[in-house]
């Protein structure tokens, strides 16, 4: 019989945040090497919430969902304000 520890298990939780444009970035590239249309597919999976409008391969569809719909879509519209501003 294999004996139990009863010591207690640290566990950490990693703290850094991934950046949400890098994530958008590898997931664009992604959705491209498959062929599809990333601004289709990101918005579709923005508006609808539904993951299989991201891509799998690369790991992208849990690249994104690391993220919360609300946190991309602040992310892009900051992005799209500051190039306008230029």
């Amino acid at each position: 019989m294999e004996k139990v520890s009863q010591e207690t298990m640290l566990f950490k939780r990693q703290d850094e945040k991934r950046a949400v444009a890098d994530t958008v970035k590898e997931v664009y590239a992604a959705l491209e090497a498959k062929g599809y249309n990333p601004v289709d597919q990101l918005a579709g999976y923005l508006l609808s919430g539904d993951p299989t409008y991201i891509t799998s391969y690369d790991d992208a569809r849990t690249k994104l969902r690391y993220h919360e719909r609300y946190e991309l879509i602040e992310e892009m519209v900051k992005c799209y304000l500051e190039n306008i501003k230029k």
